[in-house]
């Protein structure tokens, strides 16, 4: 089956539906009834007379009002301004009515109502606190047993995608909390996919802030786009949740419970999920909460060694599957808060076990730019990877007293991990004949331990503004691996004539710890109403080991003889003394934030293995910053920003040993290196009108590093072997990304439109075979969206748009990886009478051939599914889903950097068909879920 762009393009737009009508409109004025002054921002609201459903909404401003674009019908006025009584007013619109002007209206402030007069009236559907917009659930109508996603799909402003991204006012929301708490930590899925939308009284969206920055009421940049889901009274007491089960064609399943028994202040959850449709888990994101792989930097721009199996000299695995292989999931958590002693003392804890394996194949194709030349690569990797880790999180705060309070926090993760690898690989000359070939198999067996604890104490004084906070933390890290690594090379002549081959058999392990002890101080002075001061004083002590050991067989099995060449045991003893000052100036639009931060680092850097490469080293790091902000209204701002940055090199840069993991890529460490200086400048802007959902975010940025640490390859064309070692450079690379987002909500047809625009990317420096290579690579891409949600009758979106790559290296001019490409996708679905459904979703992408790799991909995607469910309330659902139908479904990705292409196919879930029985079960409030 053929499918071209334009039968996608038209798949995709013809699921949304866009009609002419006529269009009706209000106006009116807003003031105190008694001072006859003008209640600007004042909440105006459209209701539908019937059922009291939001249909439009504005602010009042320089004390008018007017909303266009309504249907005809009868409908209900509210009007709301804090300390006042709700106006609310019953109005008509029609053919010979398509104007009501509702002229003066006074309102009245609380104060002035006689005791004896009791107003009810509806909430307002929208409101504007400060920073803060609120919606009111009530307003919003979604399917019964919908969930939190459903509902804010439905609210102005924000778009949720298939895979759960929530994007608000044109920005990513990164958190989703529930009563201000964090539930199961930070995955928002946990909570827009599972908690009941029918138990939500408030969605406030704001931007969060920093801990530091919401104690001292000093903006220090650090904002989060987040949700916050306030729940019904009467939805606190009781118990909820999902049972899903499914099962398909070729041996595809996934299974998942999640229990939740709420009972006032406290919260008690557990879930657990197994499966391999590539779903891995509920809050399995959470890689940075185990501890990421590699080297780590501290605020202070110190190194230390991360306890990961990152650091091995074999393969090792993050735990996180991103789409390459068949997967096979098993994970579980549980999460438990509650408040106390009037809200005084809270904890929060979370516990999650699980364990993930994927098994796949991968080809991926390399071109190695030379001076004048080039080697092609292609190899053929088949793997096995295992994950299983657990970690324990617990959060305790308490109010000391009105002024002053603690919070302390403590998590501890276990991880194991095996890597299984088997490669074959051929490399060819610009001119076709063979250059080598390798057979290698490569295992690792990773278990690490990591555990941080901190306590965070904050003081206000009597002055306002005078703070005082004290943060203490320690991190340990423990990671010991063990693997080998079996390859045959063969090397090849101009004239084809085979070398000997050249066999490996190595046993390696590698044990790192790291252990971190720091502190630091920060102190807050008003120096008058606008301006304050900010000092902190931080100290740092840093332990860290990393020992590498190769062995080869004294007799079949046993591998007791040590290669010094590829072993060494590194120390890395560190001691830093942070001093940083900072203004802030905030007056009624602008906050001005600048000052800068210096560090003075002493650092042992002991090699066991040879004194020679051990040194002492005192440096200092610089890190300036300065931010300008300017709010223009409560929905308009702009941001601009600086900051400069040293950078360290890592461990695996620095320590001396060679890895020869591949032995046709050695790679050397290099204890001469020098550390870098970034300097980065950003530009944000974000615009948004309530009335017309419209939108407008400009973002991006630019950064260009002094003395990089860059790759040097030395490659002998003779055997094709590189060899690998970083060095510093005095040329200056560069980073760019900008981003431009407008979004509107389309009168006629009720639509939600959207464009966007992006680019970014580098100009990178390394030396190859000693000479300077410069490599340019920037990705342009451009997309038009339109959606479209009607309560309980359908919903459906799509997109399209074009990108272009640019990937060049100036050592090989007159070749390169240049091409074009084009992504579109859509969907729908539409609820039918007798609670039948149906659905479908399609994506399409193409890459264009380029002189690099000449060979164009083409992917079409299609699921479709039909549903019917049961009971009253609708709880039970049986669906039928089919999955790529098409049978199309491809890995795939194309990359280039430091003058090296590469391209990879590999192994990905592809066409099969799911029969799944769910059942959303509620017993909250002390009843049963409410009947449709």
């Amino acid at each position: 089956m053929k499918i071209t762009i334009p039968a996608i393009i038209i798949l995709c737009l013809s699921t949304v539906s866009v009609f002419a009508q006529n269009t009706y409109s209000i106006k009116g004025a807003v003031a105190d009834t008694a001072s006859n002054s003008k209640l600007t921002n004042a909440t105006v609201a459209v209701l539908n007379s019937k059922d009291s459903v939001l249909q439009k909404f504005t602010r009042v401003s320089d004390g008018q009002f007017a909303i266009s674009n309504l249907k005809k019908g009868k409908f209900i006025l509210q009007i709301s301004y804090s300390g006042y009584a709700d106006f609310v007013e019953r109005f008509t619109l029609d053919s010979v009515h398509t104007t009501h002007n509702f002229g003066h209206i006074g309102m009245i402030l609380k104060t002035q109502l006689l005791k004896e007069v009791i107003i009810k009236a509806q909430v307002a559907a929208v409101k504007i606190k400060g920073d803060t917009t609120e919606f009111n659930a009530k307003a919003f109508t979604v399917q019964p047993n919908a969930k939190v996603e459903d509902l804010l799909k439905e609210l102005p402003g924000i778009q949720v995608d298939k895979d759960g991204k929530i994007t608000a006012q044109g920005q990513t929301v990164s958190k989703v909390l529930v009563d201000g708490e964090e539930f199961f930590g930070d995955d928002p899925t946990l909570v827009t996919k599972n908690l009941r939308a029918d138990m939500v009284d408030k969605v406030q969206l704001y931007d969060k802030k920093s801990d530091q920055a919401a104690f001292t009421g000093i903006d220090d940049g650090v904002k989060n786009k987040t949700i916050n889901i306030k729940l019904k009274e009467d939805k606190k007491n009781g118990y909820f949740g999902k049972l899903d089960a499914e099962g398909g064609t070729d041996k595809y399943y996934q299974e998942q419970l999640m229990f939740n028994r709420f009972k006032g202040k406290q919260k008690f959850s557990v879930y657990g999920t197994i499966g391999n449709t590539g779903k891995v888990g509920l809050g399995w994101r959470e890689e940075s909460k185990y501890g990421g792989s590699g080297l780590e930097f501290g605020d202070d721009g110190g190194i230390f060694i991360n306890g990961s199996g990152g650091e091995s000299d074999l393969d090792s695995w993050n735990g996180r599957f991103e789409g390459e292989g068949i997967p096979l999931a098993r994970t579980a958590g549980a999460h438990y808060d509650t408040k106390w002693d009037g809200d005084k003392q809270s904890i929060n804890g979370n516990y999650k076990i699980g364990s993930l394996d994927v098994d796949g194949t991968k080809n991926t194709l390399t071109q190695n730019t030379l001076p004048g030349n080039f080697i092609n690569s292609n190899s053929d990797q088949a793997f096995h990877k295992y994950m299983f880790r657990q970690k324990l999180d617990v959060t305790y705060q308490v109010k000391i007293d009105t002024s002053s309070n603690l919070k302390l926090m403590a998590d501890g993760t276990g991880k194991n991990s095996k890597v299984d690898n088997t490669y074959s690989s051929t490399s060819l000359r610009q001119d076709g004949s063979k250059l080598n070939t390798n057979n290698r198999t490569v295992n690792n067996d990773v278990t690490e331990k990591i555990f941080h604890a901190s306590a965070f104490y904050t003081k206000k004084f009597k002055k306002v503004g005078r703070t005082l906070s004290v943060n203490v933390s320690e991190a340990y890290n423990e990671s010991d691996a063990n693997g080998f690594l079996k390859s045959t090379t063969t090397f090849f002549d101009t004239l084809g004539h085979a070398t000997t081959p050249q066999p490996i058999d190595q046993r390696k392990s590698t044990q790192t710890k790291n252990n971190v002890l720091s502190s630091t101080v920060t102190y807050t002075e008003p120096l008058s109403k606008k301006l304050s001061a900010v000092i902190n004083y931080g100290i740092n002590v840093n332990n860290g080991t990393s020992d590498r050991r190769s062995y080869n067989q004294s007799a079949p099995g046993v591998y007791n003889v040590q290669i010094d060449s590829l072993s060494n045991d590194y120390r890395l003893n560190q001691l830093s003394n942070q001093f940083g000052l900072n203004f802030n100036y905030k007056s009624k639009k602008a906050t001005f934030n600048f000052g800068s931060k210096v560090s003075t680092v002493n650092f042992k850097q002991i090699d066991l293995f040879d004194d020679a490469n051990s040194r002492t080293r005192n440096f200092v790091n610089w890190f300036p910053q300065a931010t300008y902000q300017y709010r223009f209204s409560q929905q308009q701002s702009i941001r601009i920003s600086y900051n400069g940055n040293t950078s360290q090199p890592t461990i695996d840069q620095i320590q001396p040993v060679r890895v020869n993991t591949d032995p046709l890529n050695i790679t050397l460490g290099n204890p001469n290196l020098k550390p870098s200086f970034t300097n980065r400048f950003s530009l944000w802007y974000n615009s948004y009108k309530v009335i017309s959902n419209e939108s407008l975010y400009i973002g991006g940025s630019y950064s260009n590093t002094m003395n990089p640490i860059v790759s040097n390859v030395v490659t002998d064309t003779a055997t094709g072997k590189s060899v690998f070692q970083s060095s510093n450079l005095h040329k200056q690379t560069i980073n760019m990304d900008a981003n431009v987002y407008y979004g509107r909500k389309i009168p006629i047809g009720d639509l939600n439109a959207g464009l966007s625009a992006d680019a970014n990317g580098n100009t990178y420096y390394n030396l190859s075979n000693n000479k300077l290579n410069k490599t340019t690579s920037y990705t342009y891409s451009a997309n038009f969206n339109l959606s479209k949600y009607k309560q309980k009758k359908y919903d459906a979106w799509a997109s399209a748009g074009p990108t272009y790559t640019l990937n060049s290296s100036s050592l090989l001019p007159n070749v390169n990886n240049n091409g074009s490409g084009f992504n579109a996708n859509g969907g729908f679905n539409v609820y039918l009478p007798a609670k039948f459904s149906i659905g479908s979703d399609c994506s399409y992408q193409y890459n264009a051939k380029t002189q690099s790799f000449p060979e164009d991909f083409k992917r079409t995607t299609l699921n479709a599914n039909i549903g019917k469910s049961f009971m009253k309330d609708e709880s039970i659902k049986v669906m039928l889903s089919g999955n790529d139908l098409l049978n199309q479904n491809k890995g795939y990705n194309r990359s280039g950097s430091a003058g090296i292409l590469t391209q990879e196919r590999y192994t990905a879930i592809k066409r099969y068909f799911m029969l799944s029985l769910t059942w959303d079960f509620n017993h909250v409030g002390g009843g049963a879920a409410p009947k449709k």
